[in-house]
């Protein structure tokens, strides 16, 4: 069934230096045709019913309250559905987020990715770490209670201790979920040029185990469910629209550059705003890309995002290429099987992605 939505919002004050998502600066008139051209294309698609809203990007903060009302009010959403908006801490004030909160949104993610002031500025984020935390009590005292932070490790010449302060410092504000990825060396990013040039390095492959075996015992002693391999959470407050993605369920993506899946087609979205624009001006979806999931293929996504649900694993396939794998993964030690399940063991964690090849 077919009840999740994504909506990219392109637009960023600034890019970030690590960061190579599509995103643009923007001014309010821009914003305001994006999202007339949004509510084009959402008329394009079925009146589906949903369950989860995700407004991603770039900075869907930069947007108005009055133009994610008018996104909301055009969509077909069920009582006690999880509405997200992404949030820069630079972007918002009290009278935003309550406006946020009055139109629909009822789960914020708030991008901190450090409170160090020095990695904050590697990082190329506009916020200090006393703006990140104020953004944080101010979503609070607009009445959000359920909020997600996002926090980064692994971070040039970053120490295990620096990581711990991170922690500590995001456990104690006391979120109901938060997600903590690893630096990726994306190219086309300062980062990755600083890299080339020999500026920057990469952490050793110990030293980043070290800091992801400490953020996850930290995390679970203090109370947090490693319920996915970058994401953990208090009792009940899984982020539900990505578990429809690790779950390879079908939703439909809207908005320049997003991706859907939708009756077994995956589908990117056009990535130049005239060619966008121009399609929804005749009518016409703006897809770009379209790939047919065939059964294998859907059986092949199954497994790799499956497993990425820790608590949930996988039920095991009957095909014979999967049995074969999953015996030798399970002799390995990297999977174990608990209620007719496989999930991921603690070495099959820190070896996730030996564990997808194998899956290919």
């Amino acid at each position: 069934m077919l009840d999740a939505i994504y909506i990219h919002i392109p637009f960023c004050v600034k890019k970030c230096d690590y960061c190579d998502f599509l995103s643009f600066k923007s001014t309010k008139e821009e914003r305001k045709k994006y999202v007339d051209f949004i509510l084009k294309e959402i008329e394009l698609y079925p009146k589906y019913n949903y369950n989860t809203v995700y407004f991603g990007g770039g900075t869907p903060s930069l947007l108005e309250p009055s133009d994610v009302k008018r996104i909301l009010s055009k969509l077909n959403i069920n009582e006690n559905a999880e509405v997200t908006l992404e949030a820069n801490p630079k972007t918002v004030d009290y009278e935003k987020l309550k406006g946020f909160k009055e139109a629909g949104i009822n789960r914020l993610s708030m991008g901190i990715q450090s409170f160090n002031e020095k990695f904050l500025k590697k990082l190329g984020r506009l916020h200090s770490s006393h703006e990140g935390e104020e953004a944080y009590f101010t979503a609070r005292k607009a009445g959000f209670n359920n909020i997600s932070l996002d926090l980064m490790f692994s971070l040039p010449e970053q120490t295990l201790d620096e990581v711990r302060e991170d922690l500590e410092k995001m456990v104690s504000l006391n979120p109901e979920h938060f997600s903590i990825y690893s630096l990726i060396w994306e190219p086309d990013t300062k980062f990755f040029e600083k890299l080339e040039k020999g500026e920057y390095k990469e952490t050793d492959n110990d030293l980043e185990a070290s800091m992801y075996e400490m953020i996850i015992d930290y995390s679970t002693k203090m109370g947090y469910e490693h319920y996915e391999i970058s994401n953990f959470c208090k009792k009940g407050k899984e982020a539900q629209h990505n578990s429809k993605y690790w779950r390879n369920e079908e939703y439909v993506g809207i908005g320049i550059g997003a991706s859907g899946y939708i009756d077994g087609i995956r589908y990117k979205n056009k990535m130049k705003f005239t060619d966008y624009y121009d399609s929804i001006l005749i009518g016409k979806k703006p897809v770009l890309e379209v790939e047919e999931v065939n059964e294998e293929m859907k059986e092949e996504y199954r497994h790799i995002l499956g497993l990425r649900l820790l608590q949930e694993g996988i039920i095991p396939s009957s095909t014979e290429k999967y049995l074969e794998i999953y015996k030798e993964l399970e002799k390995d030690g990297f999977i174990e099987k608990k209620l007719g399940r496989y999930i991921l063991t603690r070495k099959g964690i820190f070896l996730a992605n030996d564990v997808f090849e194998k899956l290919i």
